[in-house]
């Protein structure tokens, strides 16, 4: 079992004088010492696997609450997870989701699924991140924020400039940021503390080295990892990338420019080409249709806010067929139509009756305007519950900006992107986070940068093209896979994407890293081809494919897993 080498040992300084601790100046500790001779107990796990996956085993980790004083403040637990190589073992893999906050603990029996070879040398690690629960079983930290203090408004319109309107707008991200910094855990739900279970994980395992897979903010994550355990860190996929050199928070600030992007460039296309006769033939006409569907679900009681936030984050297939739906509805309501159209494309209806169902408890045929209307309604309950880690790690994480820096942001976003670019700057809670972060977070080191892999899609409304490249072009060395033409999030393993797959995969069983290359991106739901669209992307793809992977009702539950756990704030 390798022990923590003398670059992880912490240096204790004046961050621990609260906590009343005598300790000379500059002594060194080792943080892992009291928890590296516990023993994973693997057993069954709480949560029921996905249809396709293989069985995974699971055990908890017992870690401190403050990895900065690890004697003081009570211990927590983190659920981690198991499948094991069927063959030869080569090392472990440890999976992250992103989110913050989402868990990960049944990734390794889907993977495993879905990608043999892996399975064949890996074993395959999920983890629960602190402060998210255990899957299945404990429920996640959730901040309560009374609902008296949120706008009791429902036609809330971010286009509308008037001071009354950003007062209004301005009152649930205050309330998510007070209830949020309240909770006593906060402070320790962060990339920094995280990083460290991680590094005592590796230590449990017995590995000299840790490899990992992380998608979204998975990416910042196993970046800041590696960046503070440079020794441990082994070789690295992170998919759909932030920039993990720069600000984490720039992730999310670029949302409306990309879901603006998407929105005309993909999506609408799509729609003219799958419901012509609803949505119309031009693109020009069927964005005039998509404003009369937000004109007419304002009318029947639905914010123009949650309207324009059900077309943000599209970083999968369902979350398309979602927005299909309420774009259908919208167009049948205002023409005063009692129902949509069921569409003749077997695959296509099949798709959104799914979707229906599961949003709006109806099947397509039977989903009408008011149907909709009364799903998406504002929920009654006394306190909202949020999601504490999402708030205590992109707010905690580095510094934040100002109330007023957001308010100009949405003021410079709005006119550019309408769709999201009003309403974003007035509902960030980092915004009115006053707590500063307790570490500092370091870049990436030239020493590790030769065995990073990221992977990032053209058009991806979750993580953005320009912060993955930006984070490459920060870091000499990291190598990129540019997927041509794709606007999902979660590339490897999920779209069964043969080039994709083939790049990963040959890096972690074969140690043969690609340099900067383009794979060419899968066609859209029940489409045959790519339609190219103007994008960053400048090198030609390879050779188009096709997908026949194996398992796509699984891989389609897993893509979209990895982008509702990924959906910035509201939008989950």
């Amino acid at each position: 079992m390798r022990r923590p080498t003398a670059g992880v040992v912490l240096t204790v300084t004046t961050a621990l004088v609260f906590t009343g601790t005598t300790v000379p100046v500059n002594a060194t500790i080792d943080p892992f010492s009291r928890y590296a001779e516990q023993e994973l107990t693997w057993g069954p796990c709480a949560f029921t696997p996905q249809p396709g996956a293989l069985p995974a085993e699971c055990a908890l980790v017992t870690v401190p609450r403050d990895w900065a004083a690890p004697d003081a403040g009570r211990d927590l637990v983190v659920s981690v997870s198991r499948v094991a190589a069927s063959g030869e073992h080569l090392g472990s893999l440890l999976i992250n989701p992103g989110g913050p906050g989402g868990q990960g603990t049944s990734l390794p029996g889907a993977l495993a699924a879905v990608q043999p070879a892996l399975h064949e040398r890996y074993a395959l690690i999920g983890m629960d991140p602190r402060g998210t629960g255990q899957e299945g079983g404990t429920a996640p930290e959730t901040c309560e924020v009374p609902v008296d203090r949120l706008s009791p408004r429902t036609d809330l319109d971010a286009r509308d400039r008037s001071a009354d309107s950003i007062t209004e707008h301005l009152r649930q991200p205050r309330a998510v940021a007070e209830a949020c910094q309240s909770e006593a855990l906060a402070p320790f739900l962060t990339t920094w503390q995280t990083a460290h279970d991680m590094e005592l994980i590796r230590i449990l395992l017995g590995e000299s080295t840790l490899d990992y897979l992380g998608y979204s903010y998975g990416t910042w994550l196993g970046a800041k990892y590696a960046s503070l355990f440079p020794e441990s860190a082994g070789k690295l996929v992170l998919d759909s990338s932030t920039d993990f050199q720069g600000r984490l928070q720039a992730a999310f600030e670029a949302w409306p420019p990309i879901n603006q992007r998407l929105f005309e460039e993909t999506f609408l296309p799509w729609m003219t080409r799958q419901f012509p006769a609803e949505v119309s033939t031009t693109v020009e006409e069927a964005a005039a249709n998509w404003e009369r569907g937000r004109r007419f679900f304002a009318t029947a009681g639905t914010s123009p806010d949650d309207y324009d936030t059900i077309f943000t984050g599209m970083g999968s297939p369902l979350r398309w067929a979602l927005g299909a739906l309420v774009f259908l509805v919208g167009v049948a309501g205002a023409d005063g139509e009692t129902s949509a159209q069921v569409p003749a494309d077997p695959d296509l209806a099949a798709l959104l009756d799914e979707r229906s169902r599961a949003r709006f408890g109806v099947p397509l045929a039977g989903l009408t305007p008011s149907a909709a209307v009364r799903a998406l309604a504002d929920d009654p309950a006394d306190y909202q519950l949020v999601p504490a880690t999402r708030y205590a790690v992109a707010c905690g994480d580095q510094p934040t900006r100002s109330v007023a820096w957001y308010r100009r942001l949405s003021d410079r976003q709005g006119p550019a992107y309408p769709m999201y670019g009003w309403l974003y700057g007035l509902s960030e809670p980092c915004a009115f986070w006053s707590d500063k972060p307790r570490q500092e977070l370091p870049e990436l080191p030239a020493e590790v940068t030769g065995r990073v892999l990221v992977v990032q899609g053209e058009l991806d409304p979750q993580t953005g093209y320009e912060q993955a490249r930006a984070a490459v072009r920060a870091a000499p060395g990291v190598s990129m896979v540019s997927v041509d033409d794709s606007p999902f999030h979660g590339q490897y393993a999920f779209e069964g994407n043969p080039c994709v797959d083939g790049m990963v995969n040959v890096f972690l069983l074969r140690n043969s890293r690609p340099g900067n290359v383009t794979c060419p991106g899968v066609p859209l739901p029940s489409e045959t081809e790519v339609h190219p669209v103007p994008g960053p992307v400048r090198a030609a793809a390879a050779t188009a494919v096709s997908v026949t992977a194996p398992l796509p009702e699984l891989r389609a539950a897993l893509q979209a897993m990895i982008s509702d756990v990924n959906a910035s704030g509201r939008h989950r």
